[in-house]
């Protein structure tokens, strides 16, 4: 096993689900952290939940806002810098209308953080684990990136780039001593429909309704696996669905 306590992760969407969830397991690891989050006050709730187990730095920053990551990333103190694993999980679903009625400041939404908010923060950490000849990047897909579903049009598609990136990444990082890889939750117990459905938590809930969907803790124990694999491991994509959920439309409910 690789020695953990000395790296350094930084998480985008760091302060609820599974960004939140990852935070928690490498914190009780000693794993240093910059968590990343639009909302100041959840990255001071969980700053002072994981102070106490590890090194934590916080970056207040929307992941569409080019000009702010990198100088975000670029002013971070010398003493971290050193960007071991970079967990790209910042990421919603806005809306659920097909093609026709779907909302032009939905599809720029999920396109600008799914796809271009991934690709800001990974250009801006790169260039210092291709220095060091060495990181782990996990990009966090979707089943939805694996299939299309009904009225998942352009989420889908924005989780489809995510999964072409990731193997872009890898094929373009290979030699440079740069893990990269992805994994791909299905239905995931997080504020997800609730982002999807603009705060109607009732149509939220009923998405979890009937069976047992997957925990951001399961997530997270999963991308733990995957950072301490031995160097020469790579696991270059996995997809994880509850045991009730067999594709994105075939879930078996009580």
């Amino acid at each position: 096993m690789i020695k953990m306590n000395t790296k350094t992760a930084l998480i985008t969407g760091a302060t609820s689900g599974i960004g939140r969830a990852a935070a928690r397991i490498f914190a009780d690891h000693g794993v240093r952290l910059i968590l990343c989050g639009r909302r100041q006050d959840r990255l001071d709730a969980i700053t002072n939940e994981l102070a106490q187990k590890t090194e934590v730095m916080t970056l207040n920053f929307d992941v569409r806002d080019k000009d702010l990551v990198f100088e975000k990333i670029q002013q971070l103190p010398e003493s971290f810098r050193q960007i071991d694993i970079l967990l790209n999980n910042a990421g919603n679903a806005h809306g659920l209308d097909p093609i026709q009625t779907g909302s032009l400041d939905d599809w720029d939404a999920m396109l600008d953080i799914n796809v271009k908010g991934l690709l800001y923060v990974s250009k801006a950490v790169l260039p210092g684990m291709i220095e060091r000849h060495s990181g782990h990047i996990i990009n966090i897909g979707s089943t939805a990136g694996k299939e299309v579903y009904p009225n998942g049009n352009v989420y889908c598609a924005s989780k489809h780039a995510v999964d072409a990136i990731n193997q872009g990444m890898r094929i373009d990082l290979n030699g440079k001593g740069i893990r990269v890889g992805a994994i791909n939750p299905g239905m995931v117990a997080t504020e997800f429909s609730e982002v999807r459905f603009k705060g109607d938590t009732e149509r939220a809930a009923k998405v979890y309704q009937g069976f047992t969907p997957l925990q951001p803790e399961d997530i997270a124990d999963i991308i733990w696996f995957t950072v301490t694999r031995p160097a020469h491991v790579n696991i270059a994509d996995l997809t994880v669905m509850s045991l009730d959920q067999a594709s994105s439309t075939i879930v078996n409910k009580q």
